[in-house]
């Protein structure tokens, strides 16, 4: 099999909009871009991920990867799914801080190197931070269990832990979800859309899923 030759594993997925991995990640993104746009600090919100168990914070990775880049995924996506784009992603592009590659984005960098933040941020971060981060993760990867674009969830984590590097120990999304108790997501994302929007809404795949209460 050309994958095991250049050493890749190969993931199974239908064609779509995002496929999986930029699919279910895309949403954990913009909810970072959200958060800072209320007033939390890059930095907080970022810990609150790696806390989490993620290798790199939302913000940190945008700006790795590159605001511009980021915004057209986030563009089609809106276009084909109908994914809520902060205002905040455009305005940055448009003003040129496209993250590393110019130098500044969420945070400053200097020949690539992250510039030493101005202010400590070592205050609690509150759990809903968490969960509107990876809550969205989880009901994206849902919703694409639910449609066919992957087959089943063990594929779903095997994508999101090799290819994002989703906390690895919590075994990936749908493990994570069946671990801590889908009944218990579905309250929690209930909450969260009537605080924050219809973005929050549980995916109907929820229903379908074998329930660990």
């Amino acid at each position: 099999m050309f994958a095991a030759r250049i050493d890749r594993l190969p993931l199974p997925v239908r064609s779509a909009p995002g496929f999986l991995v930029n699919r279910v990640l895309m949403p954990y993104l913009l909810e970072a871009v959200e958060l800072e746009t209320e007033g939390l600090e890059p930095a907080a919100i970022d810990r609150a991920a790696v806390a989490f168990g993620m290798p790199m914070g939302p913000l940190r990775l945008a700006d790795t990867v590159g605001l511009d880049i980021c915004a057209s995924v986030a563009d089609i996506l809106a276009q084909e799914l109908g994914v809520q784009v902060p205002s905040r992603l455009r305005t940055l592009v448009n003003a040129g801080h496209l993250g590393v590659k110019t130098g500044r984005g969420f945070y400053d960098y200097n020949e690539g190197r992250l510039q030493k933040l101005k202010r400590k941020t070592d205050a609690q971060v509150p759990e809903e931070v968490t969960d509107r981060l990876i809550l969205r993760m989880l009901n994206e990867a849902v919703a694409c269990l639910r449609e066919g674009i992957i087959q089943d969830a063990d594929l779903v984590d095997a994508g999101m832990v090799f290819g994002t590097g989703f906390a690895p120990f919590r075994g990936g999304p749908m493990h994570y979800a069946h671990s801590r108790g889908e009944s218990e997501i579905v309250e929690t994302l209930t909450r969260l859309a009537e605080r924050h929007g219809e973005r929050f809404t549980p995916d109907a795949g929820w229903r379908e899923l074998p329930v660990n209460p």
